[in-house]
């Protein structure tokens, strides 16, 4: 394998992910994709990590005088360092699946939960936002064409990167949609 094939498959494991190297989130378009692979690879790791992204903090509490209040760090029990922990492996955990570029602008979330939500708000909008998105891929779908010189191998795999977007974003057309929508768009030859 030459060097610029190495450093291809380098820059793509970064992005995608292996067993042993975090999947990346390195820009706006690669969202979807992002968090289907980091919950992936997070729920392989350690499915306690995922319960902290998706759980509220925890409050390490005692009661004083029949009041909860906040314990102080130094009466925490080794279970109470563990709960701590396991948080700050979660927002560890996904910090580093961000860009340096990204996680700059995400620096002000201290809890996973806060940081996951935050990610979700930013990349898939509100609902006129999603809705906005949905509508431009059908408009994509119902647009694909043949591109002049393009082989079948590169218009099969932008096919397939659009339908697999469309799912993504919630819009279902059956097999046989997608099947007749791929037929019409083959060249003629």
């Amino acid at each position: 394998m030459d060097s610029q094939s190495q450093t291809h498959h380098h820059e793509l494991d970064s992005v995608m992910g292996t067993t042993t190297r975090i999947p990346r989130l390195l820009s706006v378009e690669g969202f979807p994709e992002w968090k289907y692979r980091i919950e992936k690879y997070i729920k392989m790791k350690d499915f306690k990590i995922w319960r902290s992204i998706i759980k509220d903090p925890v409050r390490i509490t005692t009661t004083v005088a029949g009041q909860v209040v906040d314990k102080k760090i130094e009466n925490y029990t080794d279970e109470d360092f563990e709960k701590i922990e396991e948080q700050e492996r979660a927002l560890a955990t996904l910090t580093m699946a961000l860009s340096p570029d990204i996680a700059q602008g995400f620096r002000e979330y201290t809890s996973a939960k806060a940081l996951w939500e935050a990610l979700i708000e930013v990349y898939e909008g509100n609902e006129d936002m999603k809705e906005s998105r949905q509508d431009m891929l059908r408009q994509r779908f119902n647009m694909f064409n043949y591109v002049p010189r393009e082989t079948l191998e590169a218009q099969l795999q932008r096919f397939t990167s659009l339908t697999t977007e469309i799912t993504v974003v919630g819009i279902f057309y059956t097999k046989s949609e997608i099947n007749k929508k791929l037929l019409n768009a083959l060249p003629k030859s």
